[in-house]
């Protein structure tokens, strides 16, 4: 009887115990991706760094995600999917590649490594093979164009007021400011960089068009992603949608992670 009375106690102590756990057994399985990738590689593009998915990580990592934000140097394209690259070969399992306007080439040609399981472009380029972003964006004109300036080492610039009214023209004053003060200028040998061998080919693709772009025309965009055969999503915003609307990108990049492994 005493053996028996010391089972029925411990058992008592046991249901105790998992109903004190359960809410948090709920949480973190609430936070979890149900299936799918759980790596996710940002890419950014030119005049930014990886400062400028600083409104989406927390949104993918509060649903379980690891994120890693790459930063690409913007001296050259092989730089950049050099770059990476270096990143993938530091993960583990699959990742999902997301890149944003230049970034979108990157990723289209680092996209080719067995890890990525899928691609995500935000308001980006998505080159075929022997295509460049410059000509891509030059394909269709847009008013960010005149306000670029080249130094004498090839690095393109934005000013001040290409960042206000074409480049971040739905964020808020402060915010255009920091983007202005803070822009990284890319090469122009990075943005004649030709994709060789297209990712989107082989891996599935997701594609948000920002449908106020006064940096890469909404049209070309649609047409992007409606070539590659992307998922696609319009929202109205400016070039940098990723900072005026980073819940509808976290929601995109959500759902991209949970079915590229499946694709």
């Amino acid at each position: 009887m005493q053996a028996l009375k010391f089972v029925r106690n411990g058992l008592v102590a046991c249901a105790a115990l998992l109903a004190t756990l359960s809410p948090a057994t709920k949480a973190t399985a609430q936070t979890q991706p149900p299936s799918g990738v759980k790596t996710v590689l940002l890419v950014h593009g030119a005049w930014a760094d990886g400062s400028s998915w600083s409104k989406v990580i927390p949104l993918l990592e509060a649903k379980g995600l690891h994120v890693v934000a790459v930063q690409i140097p913007l001296t050259s394209f092989a730089d950049d999917v050099a770059a990476t690259e270096r990143a993938i070969a530091l993960e583990d399992g699959p990742v999902l590649l997301v890149g944003h306007s230049y970034g979108g080439a990157v990723i289209t040609e680092a996209g080719n490594d067995p890890k990525v399981a899928g691609l995500v472009f935000v308001s980006a380029v998505a080159p075929d093979k022997g295509e460049s972003t410059l000509g891509l964006i030059s394909s269709v004109a847009t008013p960010i164009g005149s306000e670029l300036r080249p130094d004498k080492n090839g690095f393109l610039k934005l000013t001040p007021k290409g960042v206000a009214e074409d480049f971040a023209q739905d964020l808020s004053a402060k915010e255009i400011a920091v983007l202005a003060a803070t822009q990284v200028p890319v090469n122009v040998t990075a943005m004649k960089g030709e994709v060789t061998i297209p990712a989107w080919k082989t891996k599935p693709s997701w594609y948000i068009v920002a449908g106020n772009d006064r940096a890469i025309s909404p049209d070309l965009e649609a047409a992007q992603a409606k070539r590659i055969g992307a998922t696609t999503t319009t929202v109205s915003s400016s070039h940098v949608i990723m900072l005026s609307q980073p819940a509808k990108v976290a929601t995109v990049i959500l759902d991209a992670a949970s079915k590229a492994v499946s694709k």
